[in-house]
């Protein structure tokens, strides 16, 4: 009896096995295609979305052609604006890699910029251009090439089976032998095609075609050679450390970079070999540019005011004297602050430092004085031309102001002088660059304050 039931129990034990597992397999399958369908859809409404406020650039830009008065346009230039951002907002959440969309990206930053830029001109009272007309002719010209490319795609997409789009984009590479055979790869190799015939933009905005191809203007005028600028690294890093280096590319294309830099991997004695220590050397002028140690770190030791102390010391041993430590921010066991240049009581936020200082040890674990490289010359600076006084009636009455300076701040291709007034309306805390020669608003920003620091916004 006992024998025949060992005979039987058996194989039913492994049935209901077999049978549990064929259903957790099926139901595994079911949330597969659920997900794949709920993702695919995703990205077909967010392709639909982008193409729709591509369209609406491409109509607002025909109107600003037409259009006779300044209140028109800029009505329309704020449309403008308003769907660009919001299409380079839908395309960025596409899972294609910046490289692949580099080009319409910033056809859709430089269209948001350029309407903004003419917003600013009419509310000076300034009317648009024959030159800046021709600009806006040709914008609307490649908007309308854009359209076409953006709806085949948009159409591809819309012919493919649901599992196939997600499965299409994220499989999505340039080096792929079957690239030829992808059809969205296609329509959006076409796309970038067109879109990289944007005429160059001359103009004062961020995202000018000159600010974006803009010279560094802190590196000296020599050549630095491989070798020497990695006997130039060893020493930033530390000197009589004992520590191996060897260099990496950083790809093809690196003398077309703004600051074309040496880049290297440092060997610390005693760290492991997969957490190397980054740094990059300028090519022009052997400036170390920015440094990057990816070793974990522990728990905080030291203060904020201690890490800061470290931050500014480290800055002096290498040869940044006159920098003010501004705003600064937490996260995974470190501080990272920011430093900002500072001449006969001036602040000069061009000329930025970045300093990222371990809490365990508050060794440095990070430096980027890029930004300090690019902008850094000596300025001859005209006094202002208006006082604090008359700056200060530029206020509402209810703003609390706490401090008021000079500062130096960018704009666009060029940099002003404002009085920086700090204060507060209401429950927020803002920051007001009043130009000093003209008493103009030139910028508004809030300071946000939390207990990993302090962000502007």
């Amino acid at each position: 009896m006992d024998n025949n039931r060992r005979h039987w129990v058996a194989p039913v034990i492994l049935g209901i096995l077999l049978i549990a597992s064929i259903a957790w397999g099926y139901n595994q399958y079911a949330i597969r295609k659920d997900l794949e369908v709920t993702l695919d859809n995703h990205y077909q409404r967010l392709f639909h979305d982008v193409k729709e406020h591509v369209e609406k650039v491409q109509v607002s830009l025909s109107k600003a052609l037409v259009a006779s008065t300044i209140d028109r346009n800029i009505l329309l230039f704020s449309q403008i604006m308003n769907d660009a951002n919001f299409a380079q907002d839908k395309l960025a959440q596409l899972p294609v890699s910046h490289a692949e969309i580099g080009n319409t990206q910033k056809f859709l930053a430089q269209a948001a910029d350029y309407s903004f830029y003419l917003i600013q001109r009419h509310l000076d009272g300034e009317d648009i251009t024959d030159e800046q007309r021709k600009t806006l002719a040709s914008l609307q010209n490649n908007s309308t090439e854009f359209n076409k490319e953006l709806s085949m795609l948009h159409e591809t997409m819309a012919n493919l089976n649901l599992m196939n789009i997600s499965t299409s984009l994220i499989g999505f590479k340039r080096n792929n032998s079957n690239d030829k055979e992808n059809p969205i790869h296609t329509s959006l190799t076409n796309l970038e095609a067109h879109v990289e015939q944007t005429p160059e933009l001359i103009y004062d905005g961020p995202f000018a075609d000159q600010i974006l191809n803009k010279k560094p203007q802190g590196l000296p005028n020599n050549t630095i050679q491989e070798k020497e600028a990695a006997d130039i690294a060893k020493e930033f890093y530390g000197g009589k450390k004992d520590v191996e280096i060897e260099p990496f590319e950083q790809g093809e294309n690196i003398d077309e970079l703004r600051m074309p830099a040496h880049t290297f991997h440092l060997f610390p004695e005693g760290q492991q070999k997969e957490l190397a220590v980054y740094m990059g050397v300028s090519q022009k002028g052997g400036k170390v540019l920015w440094m990057a140690d990816p070793r974990p770190v522990g728990e905080p030791t030291i203060s904020v005011e201690e890490a800061e102390s470290r931050a500014l010391e480290y800055l002096k041993n290498k040869g940044f004297d006159s920098m003010e430590p501004n705003y600064s921010l937490q996260y995974d066991g470190s501080i990272l602050f920011n430093f900002a240049y500072k001449e006969n009581d001036i602040v000069i936020y061009p000329d930025l430092v970045k300093v990222k200082v371990a809490m365990d040890t508050g060794d440095i674990v990070g430096f980027d004085a890029s930004a300090y490289y690019m902008n850094h010359h000596n300025r001859d600076i005209n006094p202002p031309t208006i006082s604090l006084e008359e700056a200060k009636k530029r206020l509402r009455p209810s703003f609390q102001l706490e401090s008021a300076r000079l500062a130096i701040i960018p704009k666009g291709k060029d940099e002003v002088l404002c009085y920086e007034l700090k204060g507060k309306q209401d429950e927020g805390e803002f920051l007001i660059y009043v130009s000093a020669y003209d008493g103009k608003e030139e910028q508004i920003l809030q300071l946000i304050q939390n207990e990993n620091g302090t962000l502007t916004f």
